[in-house]
């Protein structure tokens, strides 16, 4: 952590300001698994209030593990009285589905490239390649994934590097080609600056 903060701040003299002001960051571990997969995407688009209590009403239902088999058993009254959308009942049963073929492998993620991981993930409806790039971020934790077109991300990059408009995921690539090879702790800095008072 020490050499990747360290390279940050001199590969980059403002995101180097925003870690002065943000301060050290704790981590935030999830486990590389089909429950993880699972809590993204009923995180989607949700506050995280209603989000964590939808979740926590789907892991009940499922018998306190969510499991392809657990999540397969519910019916879909079950299911939408979790508070799940249509959208996203879909979204959670072809993630079981796939999981149970062996068509999406969680066991052979961490052996694979970024790349790979993102091809692997999106096969799964309702997977876009940002979910997939927040799972290498904090299940896998790869240190590496400039999340080019992560609306917090551009946002930060808008407000600290003095841009009259919000930027496109090019901007994004481009400003973030000196982080390498600690993309994803600036991209968590930039996302933290956004709650720290300047």
């Amino acid at each position: 952590m020490k050499r990747a903060i360290e390279h940050l701040k001199k590969s980059d003299p403002v995101l180097a300001g925003i870690i002065r002001r943000v301060g050290k960051i704790p981590p935030r571990r999830l486990d590389p698994t089909f429950q993880t997969l699972v809590r993204s995407i009923t995180f989607q688009q949700l506050n995280g209030k209603a989000a964590i209590t939808i979740y926590n009403r789907l892991v009940e239902a499922a018998g306190g593990t969510l499991t392809p088999d657990s999540i397969l058993a519910l019916s879909t009254p079950k299911l939408r009285a979790c508070g799940l959308s249509k959208q996203k009942l879909s979204y959670i049963r072809d993630l079981a589905v796939k999981t149970k073929s062996g068509d999406v492998d969680f066991a052979a993620l961490p052996r694979m490239s970024d790349a790979d991981v993102i091809e692997h993930l999106t096969r799964v409806k309702g997977i876009g390649e940002w979910s997939a790039q927040m799972f290498l971020m904090f299940a896998l934790r790869r240190p590496d994934v400039l999340a080019c077109g992560d609306f917090g991300v551009q946002a930060a990059i808008r407000k600290h590097y003095n841009k009259r408009k919000h930027p496109k995921p090019k901007d994004v690539a481009r400003i973030g080609r000196a982080w390498s090879p600690y993309s994803s702790l600036a991209c968590l800095y930039l996302w933290r600056s956004m709650d720290v008072k300047t």
